[in-house]
């Protein structure tokens, strides 16, 4: 009997374990392919974490009034991937961002293409909005 008792607390475990997995989220979950929009602002963050990155960017409206953004990019790997480095996105760098915005309204976006907005080089989000992996489809 407590080897079945064992058992079935072992194998909760390991479903509470991979909950996290099962929480991830497709764009569709979270993002609105009807809302697209584009941003101008000043990295004051940039996150190289798993399963998506962020950059925390400062958007000045034409009234002088800031708004900070989070903007989700793809994981660090496919960022890596698409010509990004660790060295990127320092603090204070003036960025364009073409996403799709949060569906709940937030102040937060999923990143499909990055320019810079000094030299105008393009790279790609590489998460999961339509043409973040430069594959056209936007």
């Amino acid at each position: 009997m407590r080897t079945k008792l064992a058992l079935v607390l072992a194998g909760a475990g390991m479903l509470l374990a991979v909950a996290p997995v099962w929480a991830h989220h497709a764009f569709a979950a979270e993002f609105d392919e009807k809302k697209p929009l584009k941003l101008q602002g000043v990295v004051t963050k940039w996150e190289l974490v798993n399963p998506h990155s962020w950059i925390h960017l400062d958007v000045k409206s034409p009234d002088g009034k800031v708004t900070k953004w989070m903007v989700e990019g793809g994981s660090p790997n496919s960022l890596f991937r698409n010509g990004f480095s660790k060295e990127s996105l320092p603090e204070g760098t003036e960025i364009i961002v073409e996403g799709y915005r949060a569906k709940d309204g937030a102040d937060r976006a999923v990143g499909a293409n990055l320019t810079y907005a000094k030299d105008g080089k393009r790279l790609f989000m590489g998460g999961s909005a339509p043409g973040a992996n430069g594959d056209g489809k936007q």
